[in-house]
């Protein structure tokens, strides 16, 4: 099947996932209904100007549930892991504080078919797992809609015209209540003066209703966002922040018409409008923070391409990104982002990476070396071969983990939402007992009244629901920033509460790429050709740094030698190679796979060693130097000094680790392990009470990395490496290691700090408006504050971190 164009947006899907109808092809049924009504209508002139120009999917397409179970829609937006779940990305609207992502999340986890559902109060976004054999989608979004929320596919463009269209109804509502506000401030200027001069029934009965009257439009439609989250609170016996302000400001409300009708007492209409718009304006800046923040994760989305070019028969065509396959040639020129990976195959220049690595210097790359994916030519005009596809992309992964690490919740997190559940309604309880303490104390109604409307406006549950999220997503951006990217968030607390660091020194704290330092031949000088393209042959055969090192020495003067074929090649995990070629054995490794296979070898020194032997003769040894990193020692100093044992475990000979651990001054190290040694040394640590990172970059640190509680993969370590770790450096860099830290442990003091300012706060102004020192517009104010005051305080770190 080959991809056709939808007849309304232009986007390209495979054939056999398109709605059909004559001639024409759909993608999905909102962009034919659109398609029809134009022609309908006699606008069909839109698609001559329209072009070839592609359209963003209609968002009215996703109000018909069904339309998620279009095959169009999976493509685009479904995925499936490892274990055959469908996995999706959706934003959820009309969350406003802990209480709705909790009620989501057991909504969903109810529901049979649904593995795993998370959501993230930051940012809205949820991720949900689920079997489509025993659940569709459309049923899951139907249960998010019939509690009241909708959801919709996460995507940038679609998101950023919906965020628009909330900012403008958030602009009108506040609009709205600010102008009536200020009409109402006048009255009320009036009442004050009227209330200490004197002032006749009639009036103050004028003024009264100019109030009522003037306030009513702020109450149901500037405040339509909360009692609209109120309805569904109740409707699923859960009470949430917005509960807390539309019965504060709907009894307000209530009561002072009571007062207006009976002449009696005095009027709040201007309390239930400042409450309102306090309120309001506060949740509008904390959602505009919010956004500032999740903004950094979402950048780069902007560095994903939607086009690339192919050379396909000595022609230039442009296909979607997604459409590239592993071996088609691309060519890349200067200014633009490469939307695939891939290998250089004609021409050379540099490369702007520090959008995935957070390195500003300019890369020069040649013929032979990588491009990757969402990196940009600053002034190379290159030919590559792709060597994957979109879908397993640098980029597209980067994305991946980015998206996923919001999901899981720090333990932190998961502990201020369990007491965020029960906020809400204890304070409603303390409301109605401090009501009914002052009535019966005694007082007026009026003031008990007053007091327990106070009590309820004061009390902030969604500073406490925000003190967690807000920081751990600043916390990720920086780290996404500076080209770490943490797979889960609850990764920065583990990370800011380990004690000891444990290394793998080649790759790792050495540069990884050790060079021939000299070679001793054992062979007559006649054979050394022969035997060097032997060598050759059973060194492709591995992609260790030290095999690499002997094939370039080797292949120093023939860039493309003939190769003889192996058989019955075997790879040894931390000792070398074996294999067979024209009846002989060829084994290539260090002095301890030459001790198993019978084979004597020289004294050895401090310098890595590699050895050659065919059928138990010795042939040649080389000796490589891998240097330190040019940071090792000042990171792993500053490491040191924060209070974090730093040990190196290595799979290199004694000599070796000894000159490395010296040189960068680590104390502790142990050399000649295995895979299995290096998780079984970090089992006991663990045994002994430590909390321990690893951070490596081979195949045979993936043990120690599952091991570990964090394991941190350097950008160029191995494909599994990377997959089995938690944390992910892109620009290889060990000050990224030390930064890691750095960021984990700021994040989770920021963490701790936003908890305490929220429970302070309340654990101050609770009790004062229950004694009746704070009136509702006062009660109103203080409970934006804190709202942004915990907001504030996160971005406060992000912008000092800026400045770094």
């Amino acid at each position: 099947m080959s991809n056709v164009a939808c007849d309304h947006c232009h986007l390209q899907f495979d054939e056999s996932v398109m709605i059909k109808e004559g001639e024409h092809y759909f993608c999905c049924k909102g962009c034919q209904g659109i398609y029809h009504l134009l022609k309908d209508e006699g606008l069909d002139s839109f698609y001559d100007k329209l072009g070839d120009e592609k359209l963003a999917p209609p968002t009215q397409q996703f109000e018909d549930s069904s339309n998620f179970n279009s095959p169009a829609f999976y493509t685009r937006y479904v995925s499936v892991d490892s274990e055959g779940f469908n996995e999706v990305s959706l934003i959820i609207e009309g969350i406003h504080c802990s209480a709705c992502v909790w009620l989501n999340e057991k909504a969903l986890a109810k529901m049979e078919g649904v593995v795993e559902a998370h959501i993230n109060h930051t940012n809205n976004k949820a991720r949900i797992i689920w079997d489509d054999e025993i659940v569709k989608l459309s049923a899951i979004i139907d249960m998010i809609r019939a509690i009241g929320y909708d959801a919709f596919p996460y995507d940038p463009e679609i998101q950023e015209a919906r965020a628009e269209k909330e900012r403008k109804d958030y602009y009108l509502r506040i609009t709205v209540a600010v102008f009536v506000m200020m009409n109402i401030m006048t009255i009320a200027v009036a009442q004050y003066a009227g209330f200490f001069t004197g002032m006749e029934q009639g009036v103050k009965n004028i003024l009264n209703t100019a109030e009522w009257i003037l306030s009513t439009p702020v109450l149901f439609y500037s405040g339509w966002v909360f009692f609209r989250g109120a309805y569904y609170g109740f409707k699923t016996k859960t009470v949430n922040m917005d509960i807390l302000v539309a019965t504060g400001a709907l009894l307000t409300y209530l009561y002072s018409i009571y007062i207006t009708i009976f002449e009696k007492g005095e009027a709040y209409f201007d309390s239930v409008t400042m409450i309102i718009t306090f309120v309001l304006i506060g949740k509008f800046l904390e959602v505009l923070s919010k956004k500032s923040a999740a903004d950094t994760l979402d950048l780069l989305s902007k560095h994903v391409p939607g086009e690339v070019t192919v050379l396909k028969n000595g022609e230039q065509v442009n296909v979607d990104v997604k459409e590239v396959v592993i071996g088609d040639i691309l060519l890349l020129k200067a200014g633009e982002k490469a939307g695939i990976d891939g290998e250089i195959i004609e021409g050379e220049g540099s490369f702007d990476e520090s959008s995935l690595t957070g390195e500003s210097e300019p890369i020069f790359k040649r013929v032979g070396e990588h491009v990757v994916s969402g990196t940009t030519s600053i002034d190379a005009v290159v030919q590559y071969r792709a060597t994957k596809d979109f879908e397993h992309s640098t980029l597209s992964n980067i994305l991946t983990m980015l998206e996923r690490s919001m999901a899981k919740k720090p333990h932190i997190e998961q502990v201020a939402n369990r007491l965020s559940e029960y906020f809400s309604a204890v304070i409603l309880l303390l409301a109605l007992g401090t009501f009914i303490v002052w009535w019966f104390w005694p007082h007026s109604f009026e003031t008990a009244f007053m007091v327990g409307i106070s009590v309820i406006v004061i009390a902030c549950p969604c500073a406490l629901a925000l003190a967690t999220p807000v920081a751990t997503l600043v916390g990720l951006g920086q780290g996404a920033k500076r080209g770490i990217l943490f797979k889960e968030a609850a990764q920065l607390e583990t990370l800011a509460k380990v004690d000891t660091l444990v290394l793998d020194k080649t790759g790792t704290i050495t540069e990884g790429r050790p060079k021939v330092h000299s070679v001793e031949w054992f062979d007559a000088s006649h054979e050394r050709a022969s035997h060097s393209l032997k060598l050759l042959a059973l060194l492709n055969a591995s992609k260790h740094p030290v095999a690499t090192g002997v094939s370039e020495y080797l292949l120093r003067d023939d860039k493309q030698p003939t190769v003889p074929i192996l058989n019955e090649v075997q790879q040894i995990a931390a000792k070398g190679m074996v294999a067979r070629c024209e009846q002989q054995m060829l084994v290539g490794g260090n002095k301890v796979l030459m001790q198993e296979q019978g084979i004597d070898t020289p004294m050895e020194n401090t310098h890595t060693l590699f050895y050659f032997a065919i059928d138990d003769r010795l042939i040649a040894r080389f000796e490589l130097l891998d240097m330190p990193k040019a940071d090792a020692a000042d990171v792993i100093r500053d490491l040191q000094h924060s209070g974090i044992d730093v040990v190196m475990l290595t799979g290199d000979h004694e000599g070796v680790a000894k000159r490395i651990a010296d040189e960068v001054g680590i104390e502790h190290y142990q050399a000649d392990l295995t895979p299995q040694h290096k998780a079984e040394m970090i089992a006991n640590m663990q045994a002994d009470g430590h909390r321990v990172v690893m951070a490596g970059d081979g195949v045979n640190d993936i043990l120690a990395l599952a091991q570990a509680e964090i394991g941190i993969a350097m950008g160029n370590g191995s494909d599994i490496a990377i997959d089995v770790s938690d944390v992910v450096l892109m620009n290889d860099s060990l000050r990224s290691l030390e930064e890691s830290f750095r960021i984990g442990r700021a994040t989770y003091r920021l963490v701790k700090q936003n908890l305490a300012l929220s429970l302070v706060y309340n654990a101050v102004t609770i009790p004062l408006a229950m004694a009746g020192f704070i009136i509702p517009l006062i009660a109103a104010i203080s409970m934006s504050i804190s709202s942004l005051l915990v907001v504030g305080n996160s971005m406060r770190i992000q912008w000092s971190w800026k400045r770094k």
